[in-house]
């Protein structure tokens, strides 16, 4: 054989082995037995493996973008997290909206739920208050579509749009299983951060703070009403943090040193971020004035690292039920293809050391609020602890 064609032959085996590792590397089940066994461990191949069956297989087709985005979810999901989650660029869209308040709703405060989005509360003169929404109950769908499995961030950005439009919601009932639909009218929903008012009780004068959010500059707007009660002379402060589930980690800090004037409110710290302490930053208010913290299971993030650090700091008593036990904290990380990546990169600490995941702050005193009646049966249990402190 001449040089010239031992080269041919040569270019002609390499293109060959080429064109081979090709097919073999988009259908690695046609190997043969040692060769398969030598190279599917490698993980891109098993899964060109899985993605080829399904185009081949699969009883309808399927978008590859669909595959992909379920394959992402499905890492984050391998990790066990519930709140370390994948957002697709779509998905992404809807959160990005809803944090920027482009959007108005419907009155509902939520929680994530792996059947939708349990209700933790139906603010007053919303529609969903005014269609009988209670909670306790979950949402279900919306418009026509099962929100189950959705992370609550995109589930909540499909209920709100622009006042003046409609949605329909399918809520459903756990315990009985009934469900309902409701066509409801979207509103511009304005809920303070914090409300105050007076209520009397045994002769004594006591201010009641509704806080419902850890929004930036939340502090200020519960510091204001705090300061408008204690003008009134009242004898204690009940600061009901019921159905709050927490947002800033800051805000958790400043309304903690409302009422601590300095010292540890929490640290945090993480696998690959160090230990950082959060100290109260001053100008509380009178350290004697009597005050109780009342929480609920709907009670989560910085109302618990508020809670715990009152509780921990023996500046408070607190009363309620056990609240949510969210420990974490997340960071959104943006992604090539527009999505983005929130995932758990940390765990808070109370004063004490204490981490409260999954078991949240076990209050002092329990009460317990019937969501099936009109009236409030815990406020009146924080309101005679209140009145106990003050006989001290």
């Amino acid at each position: 054989m001449t040089a010239l064609a031992k080269t041919v032959a040569a270019i002609a085996a390499a293109l060959l082995l080429l064109l081979l590792g090709v097919w073999w590397g988009g259908h690695p089940e046609s190997l043969p037995g040692p060769l398969r066994d030598a190279f599917v461990d490698d993980d891109r191949a098993l899964r060109a493996e899985l993605v080829d069956s399904i185009q081949d297989s699969f009883y309808k087709p399927v978008k590859q973008s669909e595959i992909d985005n379920g394959s992402l979810k499905g890492i984050v999901d391998g990790l066990g997290d519930q709140f370390s989650q994948y957002l697709t660029p779509a998905e992404t869209r809807e959160f990005r909206q809803t944090v920027a308040g482009e959007l108005e709703g419907v009155g509902l405060s939520v929680e994530e739920d792996r059947r939708g989005l349990s209700v933790l509360r139906a603010f007053d003169d919303s529609p969903a208050a005014r269609a009988g929404i209670k909670p306790g109950e979950l949402v279900i769908e919306v418009n026509g579509k099962s929100i189950a499995g959705v992370p609550s961030q995109v589930a909540t950005g499909r209920i709100k749009g622009p006042a003046g439009t409609r949605v329909k919601l399918e809520v459903a009932d756990p315990e009985s299983g009934r469900t309902r639909s409701l066509d409801l009218k979207r509103e511009k929903i304005e809920v303070p951060a914090a409300e105050g008012r007076t209520v009397s009780r045994g002769g004594r004068d006591y201010g009641v703070l509704e806080f419902t959010t850890f929004s930036e500059g939340a502090h200020g707007a519960l510091r204001a009403e705090i300061d408008e009660q204690l003008e009134k002379n009242v004898d204690g402060l009940v600061l009901d943090l019921r159905g709050n589930g927490g947002s800033l980690l800051s805000e958790a800090v400043l309304v903690s040193s409302i009422f601590i004037e300095d010292g540890l409110v929490t640290y945090t710290k993480g696998r690959t971020q160090p230990r950082r302490e959060f100290d109260a930053e001053g100008d509380a208010i009178e350290e004697d004035i009597p005050l109780v913290v009342l929480v609920d299971g709907g009670s989560a993030s910085a109302s618990e690292i508020v809670t715990g650090a009152m509780r921990d700091r023996r500046r408070a008593t607190i009363v309620g039920t056990r609240t949510f036990g969210k420990g974490v904290y997340q960071e959104v990380q943006p992604l090539s293809n527009g999505g983005v990546l929130d995932i758990t990169v940390g765990e808070y600490f109370l004063p004490k050391g204490e981490n409260i995941q999954k078991k949240g702050v076990k209050p002092t005193v329990r009460a317990v609020d019937d969501p099936d009646t009109d009236r409030d049966e815990a406020l009146p249990k924080a309101l005679s602890t209140l009145g106990g402190l003050a006989n001290r």
